[in-house]
């Protein structure tokens, strides 16, 4: 099946992916009209301006989620603009009304330093019940979820750090039982030091993982490097900064590599050079760092992608949904470290009996969300 073909026609047969209903379907007659409207939603109004609190009692805020961008960092395609990334906010807003049954609105916005996102997220942030940032590059991402979840009372959370370090935490845990072997003793390789690698990298060493080596374009992170910005410093805290060296030598003994970086980046030889019964996670999109068949003809034993065509698929998709589900409904003021592991934790719950193709529980199950959700509070 052509894909892109698919996309563009159904795209343009609906004009989009999402659209607002009534919450009330019921006949609006002109009592109603007059309860809903004027001169009725005065007493809401004034019942709210007396408590605040009860903004989510009156309103939709107790279901909605802002899921915003600035184009600078789109899947695959980097910094294409805001107008280019509506499609894939869309797209969010599609799968939370489809797994959660939680409202969200897509907005992009056509200014991208962290001061001036910042102002405008604070600035719209009372008419929503929680913040999904989208696709906003790195280093930047980091200094504005961190000052969104600062400044405001409501959750925030940057799903292409977050929601990809816990389903790739929860792919881990499965793969390790497969395998064998144990997840704290493990050597794990982290490919990628944007928003995902570094969440990545954070969220497996605060699950008690202590021999991580990050690296990125020019080889891994370490204490000898002179050339790393504030980020990549601060990370070196979480991982292995006495090794130095290129991905190559990283690799020799490693049981683990995950990948976020770009295709084709590991070949069977390196492959080879790993553990015995390594675990493969090549996560870049829409093209893997390698291909699941390669990589099991050279002794992986667990190989895992980003993409729906092959086995274990490593997907945000499994967390966001049920992990803001929770947040709304257990009036959760901010996502923790703690909520995030749990997230993992029974994602991974959900597949009672892992195998080498199946360590991740399909996003159409019914019970994903839920089970997410139950464990943020």
């Amino acid at each position: 099946m052509n894909y892109d073909e698919q996309a563009l026609e159904l795209h343009k047969k609906f004009r989009g992916k999402i659209t607002t209903e009534l919450r009330d379907t019921s006949e609006l007659d002109k009592a109603k009209l007059s309860a809903y409207y004027t001169p009725g939603v005065a007493a809401v109004s004034r019942a709210i301006a007396d408590d605040p609190n009860q903004l989510a009692t009156y309103t939709w805020t107790n279901n909605l989620v802002a899921v915003i961008s600035d184009g600078s960092a789109v899947l695959g395609l980097g910094n294409i603009g805001p107008k280019a990334s509506m499609p894939v906010m869309e797209g969010k807003a599609l799968l939370f009304k489809r797994f959660a049954g939680i409202d969200s609105v897509p907005i992009i916005l056509d200014v991208h330093t962290p001061d001036e996102i910042v102002d405008v997220v604070k600035a719209i942030a009372p008419s929503f019940g929680a913040i999904n940032l989208e696709d906003i590059a790195a280093p930047q991402c980091f200094e504005v979820e961190e000052r969104l979840k600062a400044e405001l009372d409501i959750p925030v959370m940057h799903d292409d750090q977050h929601g990809t370090a816990i389903v790739v935490l929860a792919g881990l845990i499965n793969a390790m039982k497969v395998v064998g072997k144990s997840l704290s003793d493990a050597r794990v390789v982290v490919v990628g030091s944007g928003a995902a690698g570094t969440a990545i990298t954070k969220l497996v060493a605060r699950y008690g993982v202590g021999n991580i080596v990050n690296v990125d374009s020019k080889g891994a992170l370490c204490d000898d490097r002179q050339d790393l910005n504030a980020e990549k410093t601060a990370l070196l805290e979480h991982i292995d900064s006495a090794v130095c060296g290129p991905l190559e030598l990283m690799l020799r003994g490693a049981d683990v590599f995950i990948g976020v970086s770009q295709p084709d980046l590991l070949d069977a030889d390196m492959i080879q050079k790993m553990a015995d019964r390594p675990v493969i996670f090549a996560l870049a999109n829409p093209n893997p760092e390698v291909m699941p068949d390669i990589a099991r003809e050279a002794g992986a034993a667990v190989v895992a992608t980003g993409r729906s065509d092959f086995p274990n698929q490593v997907n945000n998709a499994l967390a966001f949904p049920g992990i803001f589900r929770g947040a709304l409904d257990n009036h959760v003021g901010a996502i923790t470290d703690e909520h995030k592991i749990a997230a993992a934790e029974a994602i991974a719950s959900l597949v009672t009996s892992p195998t080498a193709e199946n360590i991740m529980p399909s996003v159409f199950d019914d019970n994903l969300v839920s089970t997410v959700a139950s464990v943020i509070k």
